[in-house]
């Protein structure tokens, strides 16, 4: 992890952490590094989620980025995956997307996609980290007639939802969904997708007013459509995050469906059609054993990666596959697009309801999930870092190793977008492992 980057990208506090200063400097630097050799004007997309603080990070992008020459073409609010779509379709030399994901109104984070629509790898983002932090000089700056121009680019979202569309192959008449936007950047373009193909839609947190993303909804808070599922008789619910990139579901019985069963369904799906790539489904060690199990079972890979959309990624460009994800709900589908999507990883749930003429909760069964506790620590600055070097917590991890065996897991990270410790335990027997990550939370909060 960089100096400024994390796994997706630079994040922190709107304004106070990730100030508009930066926002300036990261727009300067990427624009240079992103266009290095390009034989015109640099033309760079920016796409935002739904947060108040969007317009003023926006502002101070567009102004670095012009500032050294290049051209802003301003997307306004999309879902992430329509930046990286509209990155490739016309040509652009680098996107950037305002978000910070599913976390709360007061993060914002800036996250990068080159031209090809991938998110950036290391080596590009130490670049850039570099020309801010280490040599701030070489920023030069444009004037005159040199400056770039900013372009208000007012089809982004009617071409994403136009291109998302043609992913269908069924007609969705006759299933009744409830989909919660999170406030967030599906409540653009969710609406057209999924009724324009026929489903019966009951819409909900799909009202952004700036200040309520994530508020009590969306993927990362799923209760309120669990209760509308269940109250309105449908047959799936669908969440998504803030910037819809991910997307998680319910079954017609109000039980959740995660990103491993989600890419359960889709790798048999993908292999019965021909279409799962050298039969492989990239995962993290995040997923459920049980995906392994229903793998192994169906003649499917399942090729293990670290945790964040990136990694997953990247291993699937080195091995030629074209499905991967996150128990998180993050699912990338190489054949559609370059990044998670989260309306795309919906309508293929959907469609896959229709053409089987399965209910959700008889796709979703097909792989067993083995209870799974995870425990967030907060930490401080000053503890990043430390737990894997401190003795009574490493200590702690291998006595619960030795107990669990073949039956279960504890995986213990630092996550890469928030001041957190996760702690992960996997097993057959829920009131055991509950106990044992809080044994191991507690040794983490003493450090």
């Amino acid at each position: 992890m960089g100096r400024l980057f994390g796994t997706d990208g630079v994040r922190g506090v709107a304004i106070s952490e990730l100030t508009t200063e930066l926002a300036m400097q990261i727009g300067r630097a990427a624009a240079l590094v992103l266009a290095e050799g390009c034989q015109s004007k640099p033309k760079i997309f920016i796409g935002k989620d739904t947060r108040i603080s969007g317009d003023v990070l926006e502002a101070a992008l567009v102004a670095g980025i012009c500032s050294v020459g290049a051209d802003a073409y301003i997307l306004g609010v999309v879902p992430t995956p329509a930046t990286a779509y509209l990155v490739r379709k016309h040509g652009a030399d680098a996107g950037v997307v305002i978000s910070a994901s599913h976390n709360s109104v007061e993060f914002n984070g800036i996250k990068l996609f080159s031209s090809t629509g991938f998110k950036l790898d290391d080596e590009t983002e130490e670049k850039i980290e570099a020309l801010i932090l280490d040599a701030p000089e070489r920023l030069a700056v444009k004037d005159g007639c040199e400056v770039g121009r900013i372009v208000h680019f007012e089809q982004a979202a009617d071409e994403y939802t136009e291109y998302i569309k043609l992913a269908a192959k069924a007609d969705l008449s006759g299933i009744r969904a409830v989909i919660d936007c999170a406030n967030g950047a599906a409540s653009r373009c969710a609406k057209r997708i999924f009724t324009e193909l026929g489903a019966d839609c009951i819409f909900i947190s799909a009202e952004p007013d700036g200040t309520n993303i994530n508020d009590s909804c969306g993927s990362t808070h799923m209760e309120n459509l669990i209760a509308k599922v269940s109250e309105l008789n449908a047959d799936v619910g669908l969440a998504f995050d803030g910037d819809a990139d991910r997307c998680l579901a319910v079954d017609e019985n109000g039980e959740m469906i995660d990103g491993d069963k989600l890419l359960a369904i889709f790798s048999k799906y993908f292999k019965q059609n021909g279409s799962l790539g050298k039969d492989t489904c990239v995962v993290t060690v995040m997923t459920n054993i049980g995906f392994y199990k229903f793998a192994e079972a169906e003649k499917i890979a399942a090729e293990k990666t670290a945790v964040g959309d990136r990694y997953v990624l990247e291993r699937m460009l080195e091995g030629g596959f074209n499905l991967g994800g996150e128990q998180s709900g993050h699912v990338i589908m190489l054949d559609y697009s370059t990044t998670g999507d989260g309306e795309l990883t919906g309508l293929k749930l959907l469609e896959i309801m229709a053409q089987s003429k399965k209910k959700a909760s008889e796709l979703a069964g097909e792989m067993e999930s083995f209870p799974q506790v995870l425990v967030n620590v907060k930490i401080t600055a000053d503890k990043k870092g430390l737990w894997s070097k401190n003795q009574a917590v490493t200590e702690k991890i291998k006595e619960i190793e030795q107990l669990l065996g073949s039956d279960g897991r504890i995986l213990v990270r630092e996550s890469g977008t928030e001041p957190l410790v996760r702690i992960m335990l996997e097993g057959r027997d829920i009131s055991q492992i509950t106990e044992l990550a809080e044994q191991t939370a507690e040794k983490v909060r003493e450090m």
